[in-house]
């Protein structure tokens, strides 16, 4: 499971760090390039409902396979492509595949686990989203940079081959949600908790997306000898050690875990912007950042799952449809910040919005985040 959140976290990001090669590649222009991430995201946010709508009362097992025989299949197709439109296409459906495998894999990780173990599972089934931050996207762009950008999906789609054998031979079926169970996909958002996670989870993570897009800004206007790439790096091996905190407290403290978390992350923000000319002050909130945001998804993967009960795949793929709502309106809210002020206004955003997430995460001590689970 860890390994297909690598994959599904590689395959969203590495276009971003291929856009020249790509664009030559497809005789197009840079920012036509760019769409590759936005059709992804688009995917992810228009199909996702309906994908786990379809399927949340089929086996896993099956499920979980044809998502990752989804993406065996468009990393191929992107990889082969000469036609934009084509590769488009594919990326809008990987963002459909995307989807479709996030919003069932918390629920399918904890049926598979001892109720004990749920928390510490999920976590172990999110570490592929640091790693990929960390190692599969620059990993990604240095492979296309040296050879050709289409080795990077041929590479991708030998990963998904493995990770596809790997998980009919060792990965255990569960059964679908209970048909006497389902409720409409609207009345969810109506269950106790949901919408308040839903709102904390936007908040957080678009301050996460729009410093994250557009940390080069930042650091410019830093003026420090620091580059994109160290600086990611750190971020996302700090983000390691996020999950593995969270692994430590996930079942035994979930609201002081994700309390901690934001608290952390709105810590960083505040060392970005008193610290920005120093490059320990720095270093130090791109570490601090990297380990607030490392557990952030599988500790809101368990507070969605806990308060949706039965329904926790249809909240888990509302729960991926928020990230990326965030990552969209990242993308537009950063652009227009820092082609009118300083790189310096992104880590203010940060503290805002991060401040705003605490403070409905500390007050949501019922359904959201309860005191006792």
């Amino acid at each position: 499971m860890a390994l297909t959140g690598f994959i599904l976290i590689a395959t969203e990001t590495m276009p971003a760090g291929l856009l020249p090669h790509i664009a030559a590649g497809l005789n197009v222009a840079e920012g036509t390039a760019g769409q590759l991430v936005s059709a992804y995201a688009l995917g992810t946010i228009v199909l996702t409902v309906p994908a786990i709508a379809l399927t949340r009362g089929m086996r896993r097992k099956p499920v979980f396979l044809i998502g990752i025989v989804g993406f065996l299949l468009v990393n191929t197709i992107a990889a082969f492509s000469h036609d934009i439109w084509l590769t488009l296409a594919v990326r809008f459906a990987a963002g459909a595949f995307s989807g479709l495998l996030w919003g069932m894999l918390a629920g399918y990780a904890r049926r598979i686990t001892a109720p004990e173990f749920a928390g510490r599972a999920l976590a172990i089934a999110s570490l592929g989203t640091p790693l990929g931050l960390a190692i599969g996207t620059p990993l990604g762009s240095w492979l296309g940079s040296t050879f050709d950008w289409r080795f990077s999906f041929v590479a991708l789609t030998g990963l998904a081959v493995l990770t596809l054998i790997l998980a009919w031979r060792l990965v255990p079926d569960a059964p679908g949600q209970r048909a006497e169970s389902q409720i409409p996909m609207f009345k969810v958002f109506a269950i106790p908790g949901v919408s308040v996670i839903l709102v904390v989870i936007f908040a957080w993570m678009l301050a996460h997306n729009t410093i994250y897009t557009y940390i080069a800004a930042y650091l410019r206007s830093a003026t420090i000898s620091l580059g994109v790439d160290v600086a990611l790096v750190i971020f996302g091996m700090s983000a390691l050690m996020g999950i593995w905190v969270t692994g430590i407290f996930i079942d035994r403290a979930p609201r002081p875990l994700v309390l901690a978390s934001i608290a952390l992350f709105l810590t960083a923000g505040v060392v970005f912007v008193l610290g920005a000319h120093s490059l320990v002050a720095v270093i130090v909130a791109l570490i601090l950042w990297g380990v607030a945001f490392g557990g952030a998804a599988p500790q809101l993967q368990t507070a969605i799952s806990q308060a949706s009960g039965e329904n926790a795949d249809v909240a888990n793929s509302l729960l991926g449809v928020a990230f990326n709502v965030a990552i969209f309106a990242a993308g537009v809210l950063g652009a227009v910040l820092i082609s009118s002020y300083d790189g310096i206004v992104l880590p203010i955003l940060m503290v805002g919005l991060a401040a705003t997430a605490l403070v409905i995460t500390f007050t949501a001590r019922h359904a959201a985040f309860p005191s006792h689970t």
